[in-house]
């Protein structure tokens, strides 16, 4: 393994607790939106806001807490900036439409999905689960895709496509941060 492959393994390595944490949060996400399937679009918007922060913000902090400076490093902190950004636009502004709020979680899914995807691809001979990523980055995109085309599938329709998307994704981060948390142990 060369220098830069291991600064990046370390990098997901060192930070399995995010990933965790991140996976755990859309867990939740996922669940709260499943007792709760007759939100109001506001509750939903505030719903969707909270998680897109902190899983913007888990993203950051795993990608801002090494030292080390890595070539793969950018993608981790661009999903972590889509995130913040798509979490901020959508808290400061709750009373926005359904079709602006589809819009913009389009937006964020498509564009995450496709740098977790990359993230997979780039980490893929560096890190043990990196299957588990490129799974999320999949789903993500697909789930991104879905909106796009169907965007007037109604409330109570979007609200379980989102619950159930985040579910999944979810259980895949947390697969992610166990196996990260294994290779804590494993000789480079």
């Amino acid at each position: 393994m060369t220098d830069a492959s291991t600064n990046t393994s370390g990098l997901f390595v060192g930070r399995w607790w995010t990933v965790l944490l991140r996976g755990l949060t859309a867990v939740a996400f996922g669940l709260l939106t499943f007792a709760w399937p007759h939100l109001t679009i506001k509750t939903l918007v505030l719903l969707f806001g909270f998680y897109a922060l902190i899983h913007g913000m888990f993203s950051l902090m795993a990608a801002l807490g090494r030292q080390q400076q890595t070539k793969s490093r950018w993608l981790l902190a661009l999903e972590g900036v889509v995130g913040i950004w798509a979490g901020l636009v959508t808290l400061r502004t709750p009373s926005i439409t359904a079709m602006v709020l589809i819009f913009f979680i389009w937006i964020w899914a498509i564009a995450t999905g496709i740098l977790r995807i990359v993230e997979a691809i780039r980490l893929r001979k560096e890190i043990s689960g990196e299957v588990w990523l490129g799974l999320s980055g999949v789903l993500t995109l697909l789930f991104g895709v879905l909106l796009m085309l169907r965007p007037m599938a109604g409330l109570i329709g979007l609200a379980w496509v989102i619950a159930g998307y985040a579910l999944i994704l979810g259980i895949f981060e947390i697969m992610l941060g166990f196996e990260l948390r294994s290779m804590r142990h494993t000789p480079a």
